[in-house]
């Protein structure tokens, strides 16, 4: 009877076999390596199409996250989106500030709490927020369309799993 290898096979992870990938020469030195770069250019792939959107408008990605997050909490105050986002109240500052300076949001004083703003979108924020989260949301449907509903509910509990280390 012959002796069989206690050794998994290695099979060439497919993350490398991505073009830019390939083209650059890219090698695996962890075996979560493909993961990662399935991550980073999956990342790419949902936002491509808004990111060129926005910058048609002077937006960018951070400005992005935070009209997506004011649409979905209308009335956040400023220290919860802080908190939500988990960046610096620093880091907030300047996209927060641009996106008030330019006619997207606006703070306005609570009325029970007059330390604390609330921040609402303009209709000029809803729109633009609406149409670059569309062109994400197609993305996200196209690329789920490609597999079944429980490869796609394996999907949602690897994603689920990572966002609870955010």
């Amino acid at each position: 009877m012959p002796k069989t290898s206690s050794k998994p096979i290695h099979l060439p992870n497919p993350a490398f076999e991505l073009p830019r990938v390939a083209r650059a020469g890219m090698r695996e030195l962890h075996p979560q390596d493909g993961a990662l770069l399935l991550m980073h250019f999956a990342f790419r792939g949902l936002v491509i199409k808004a990111d060129a959107f926005l910058a048609e408008h002077g937006l960018s990605r951070v400005h992005h996250r935070l009209l997506y997050a004011v649409a979905r909490a209308e009335g956040i105050s400023i220290g919860q989106l802080i908190e939500l986002l988990g960046v610096t109240k620093q880091a907030m500052h300047r996209p927060l500030k641009f996106l008030q300076d330019t006619g997207y949001v606006v703070a306005e004083r609570d009325a029970n709490e007059h330390r604390s703003k609330r921040l609402r979108l303009t209709a000029l924020g809803a729109r633009i927020e609406k149409l670059a989260s569309k062109h994400e949301r197609e993305a996200m449907e196209s690329a789920l369309q490609t597999v079944s509903p429980n490869e796609q509910d394996a999907w949602r509990k690897v994603m689920t799993a990572l966002a609870r280390l955010a």
